[in-house]
């Protein structure tokens, strides 16, 4: 079978022990993200089988309908937007996805705060232009941290920031607040609280059309002047535009963001990098290799399995 695998930006799924799995099939990895649909499907031509790492790609019905031999797509987690699933069933495209832990984005989440809140990022920058201790940082023990979504990662952040010593503050839905409820943590009276009472808080909504643009300005603007603003959620989930000029207006003071409305971001073309109070990152939260292991090895089963199937109705 013919198999490609998208957007492996690192080059590491070779690299996996997980990969051996695909040893009896013709495997095409692409590292580039390509997003010209003529140029992509050219590449992809002849491939039966199509590994997706997140959300890198958008799978069209156009671009699906010059892929006449794909059968299978494995996608390496939740399947979305990205992915046209009633183009697949139209097609006759079965699509698999696969399960993964919060582990690697709660531990990513929290590396964001603690950088944010003792200025790490600027301090690393500081020593390797040959300066040193230029700023002063902060602990998070004694503050408030507010987490919007309590889910699976919420839940995780919010654990370790009280073990850490913050006060826990949620926001979401119902199931946030029932959930906030049993772990002893206050969830708060009204958006207006939440937002104005936050030290740092981390956005942990999963982007859905009620979740899109959920976090306005408005919202913003309620913030403190020192609170810190982190997103390793998704960047709809965040009104467009409104956190590049809440920062530049100075409330909240900074943020880190780990996401963006079209990605890759190439040659410096997103505004927030433009600003000194917010760190950028490249969408690091679920890179990591166990995470890669074990979304691939489950992706590379599906398909294995399919392979089998279609060998034996042949």
């Amino acid at each position: 079978m013919k198999i490609a695998i998208l957007d492996d930006f690192q080059d590491t799924v070779r690299t996996l022990e997980c990969f051996e799995k695909l040893s009896a099939h013709d495997v095409l990895i692409l590292n580039e993200h390509i997003e010209d649909i003529q140029v992509l499907s050219q590449r992809l031509q002849g491939v039966q089988a199509l590994v997706l790492i997140r959300e890198r790609s958008f799978i069209t019905a156009e671009l699906l309908s010059l892929l006449p031999e794909l059968k299978i797509i494995a996608q390496a987690g939740k399947t979305g937007r990205h992915l046209d699933l009633q183009a697949c069933q139209a097609q006759g495209i079965e699509v698999f996805e696969t399960q993964g832990t919060s582990v690697a984005n709660a531990e990513f989440t929290l590396l964001m705060v603690l950088a944010s809140l003792r200025n790490f990022p600027q301090e690393v920058a500081n020593m390797q232009a040959g300066l040193w201790q230029k700023s002063i940082g902060r602990q998070l023990h004694g503050r408030t941290l507010a987490i919007l979504g309590l889910g699976r990662i919420g839940e995780q952040v919010a654990r370790a920031g009280q073990t850490l010593g913050a006060h826990i503050l949620v926001w979401g839905r119902e199931s946030s607040k029932n959930k906030a409820q049993r772990n002893g943590w206050h969830f708060a009276t009204s958006r207006e609280e939440f937002f104005s009472k936050a030290d740092v808080l981390c956005v942990l909504l999963r982007l859905s059309p009620q979740t899109t643009h959920y976090v306005t300005a408005s919202d913003l603007a309620l913030m403190k002047s020192d609170a810190i603003l982190v997103n390793t959620a998704r960047a709809e989930v965040i009104e467009a535009g409104a956190l590049y000029t809440a920062l530049k207006l100075g409330r909240p003071g900074f943020a880190a963001v780990d996401v963006y409305e079209q990605e890759p971001v190439l040659s410096h073309r997103h505004p927030l990098q433009e600003l000194s109070n917010c760190l950028c990152t490249p969408h690091l939260g679920f890179v990591e290799r166990d995470n890669y292991e074990n979304y691939m090895s489950q992706a590379f089963d599906h398909i294995n399995s399919r392979a089998t199937v279609m060998i034996k109705s042949a």
